[in-house]
C-alpha cells in the first residue's frame, strides 16, 4: 500500500477559508523586517496567506489584517505586488490525483459503487 502524503493546509487571513497551501499567496516578513510577496513559499520568516481572489486581497489590505498578523506596517508597494501575484496565480493548476487500485478503476468505469464486494 503506497504511503499517502498529507497536503499542507493554511487559512486565508481575509475570509478565513482553509485551503491547500499551494492554492494561496504567501506574504512574508523576513528576519530583516522586510515585508514582501513570497512566490516560492519557502522564504524564511513569519508568513501570512491570502486567497488569490481580488476581494480577499482588498479585505486583507483594507482591514489591516495582513499588517496585524505580520506585526509590521505594510509598505506602499506591497499592494501592487500582491495584486500582481494574484493575477498571475489565477492559472489553473493540475488537480491532486488520488491513487486507486485497478479494481476500483474498473468499477468506476463501469459505474459500479466503490464499496461493493464480490
Amino acid at each position: 500500500m503506497p504511503k499517502v502524503r498529507k497536503i499542507p493546509q493554511r487559512q486565508c487571513v481575509a475570509c478565513g477559508e482553509t485551503r491547500s497551501k499551494r492554492d494561496l499567496v504567501r506574504v512574508v516578513r523576513t528576519p530583516a523586517g522586510e515585508v514582501r510577496v513570497d512566490a516560492t513559499g519557502k522564504l524564511s520568516g513569519r508568513g501570512a496567506y491570502v486567497c488569490p481572489a481580488p476581494s480577499c486581497v482588498d479585505r486583507a489590505l483594507r482591514d489591516g489584517r495582513l499588517a496585524g498578523i505580520l506585526e509590521r506596517p505594510l509598505p506602499e508597494t506591497l499592494s501592487d505586488s500582491l495584486r500582481e501575484a494574484v493575477s498571475r496565480d489565477t492559472t489553473p493548476r493540475a488537480p491532486v490525483v488520488r491513487r486507486i487500485s485497478l479494481r476500483q478503476a474498473a468499477e468506476a468505469l463501469r459505474g459500479e459503487p466503490e464499496g461493493r464486494n464480490g
